[in-house]
């Protein structure tokens, strides 16, 4: 089928339709905003199958079913028998263990896959040569190298290709989103961000690639047009000798000479789950374990007096002076972030449309993990980001 010709779920739209970039540079346009009465849903619902009954997946139907966009018709696992445990003995919705069966049913216009990552590529590309939208949870794949050959056959043909990345759906990055991209805040100078509790020690994969991807992404969501990463640097250790790294630091230089900062753990007894953004004029700092007021906004700050404004009274005094006002907690309403992603998912389909987490912020944070762990085995050196090999890196 060509890029020109009709889809399941209406006319396609030329490669390169789907704008990435314009819809990663409207802050928050695509989400509705919370309070605000939801969209009307379209006359004919998307119609959806789940793959995966594991952890994530029951959430996806949930919320999937709450989404008058959204008709959901299937729920695929291997393990069919959990399925319809999953499904419940009065659901509308079939089981089945058969992910053919799924791609072949007419009704079904869109994918959402909710499985160990090791499986996205193979089962995103089938979806997506069948025709059908696909929303997926991170990482997108396993390299980003595949994650980009997936990117281009759903922009071939004129598909959805959306990733779950579930923070960036949640009210308080949605308004750290707006503060940065209006520029209330100034321009950023850091970004810090701990992610740490006494976890499960993975069996397939370390520290980074577990925790990070969560901060990844929503660094990734939040910088502003122009401001992107260019090289990164990690250094890990595994005290406990479970075999990878347990406790690791990531930097992430920006291309305006800020530092970003991400440390995740393991081992620690106890949790924290805490953001700062410094700017130029104000610092959010993000406490997403305080629901009484998960994001502080303080007009606290250096003040550095510019060259052409020194006078000879001025000259022997200090050039840096400190700022220091006003803390204000903005009002949040909270929300399901998974209801915003199914909803947003099905808007990007009927308006056809980039998702606001679409497959190139999965790239992007994919690229960035891959540095991480090209830079844990050079010993924390400095990688450029997008440098897949050992060579470009030194």
């Amino acid at each position: 089928m060509t890029s020109e010709q009709p889809g399941r779920n209406g006319p396609r739209q030329r490669s390169g339709a789907w704008d990435a970039q314009a819809a990663n540079q409207a802050p928050g346009g695509h989400v509705p905003t919370p309070g605000e009465p939801p969209r009307p849903a379209p006359e004919r619902p998307v119609g959806l199958a789940v793959v995966g009954a594991g952890y994530w997946g029951p959430k996806l139907v949930r919320n999937a079913q709450d989404t008058p966009a959204l008709r959901l018709h299937w729920l695929c696992d291997l393990d069919e028998a959990k399925a319809r445990a999953v499904l419940g003995e009065y659901s509308t919705v079939r089981a089945t263990g058969s992910y053919r069966r799924v791609l072949d049913d007419e009704r079904v216009g869109a994918v959402a896959v909710a499985t160990p990552a090791a499986a996205h590529y193979r089962l995103v590309r089938a979806a997506l040569e069948a025709g059908k939208h696909v929303l997926v949870e991170k990482p997108i794949t396993t390299s980003a190298a595949e994650a980009a050959e997936l990117v281009d056959l759903a922009e071939r043909g004129g598909l959805v290709l959306m990733c779950d990345h579930t923070f960036c759906y949640t009210p308080v990055v949605r308004r750290i989103r707006e503060l940065v991209h209006g520029g209330e805040i100034g321009d950023i100078q850091f970004f810090d961000s701990v992610r740490i509790n006494l976890g499960l020690v993975q069996p397939d994969v370390d520290v980074l690639w577990d925790l990070a991807p969560h901060d990844l992404s929503i660094l990734d969501f939040v910088l502003p047009p122009g401001v992107e990463p260019v090289g990164v640097s990690a250094q890990g250790a595994d005290p406990i000798g479970a075999g990878r790294a347990c406790v690791a630091y990531l930097t992430v230089r920006l291309s305006n000479g800020a530092l970003a900062h991400c440390h995740v753990n393991w081992l620690s007894p106890t949790k924290v789950r805490t953001t700062l953004i410094g700017g130029s004029r104000r610092t959010l700092v993000w406490d997403d374990l305080n629901p009484q007021a998960r994001l502080a906004v303080h007009d606290r700050g250096v003040d550095l007096t510019p060259p052409d404004q020194l006078t000879d009274a001025i000259r022997h005094r200090a050039l840096i002076s400190y700022r220091v006002g006003e803390m204000v907690a903005p009002a949040l309403v909270e929300q399901e972030a998974l209801r915003n992603v199914m909803a947003e998912f099905a808007a990007a389909i009927t308006e056809r449309r980039a998702p606001l987490t679409d497959g190139r912020a999965g790239v992007r944070v994919l690229q960035l993990l891959e540095a991480a762990s090209l830079s844990l085995e050079l010993g924390g050196a400095t990688v450029p980001v997008g440098s897949g090999d050992r060579a470009a890196a030194r």
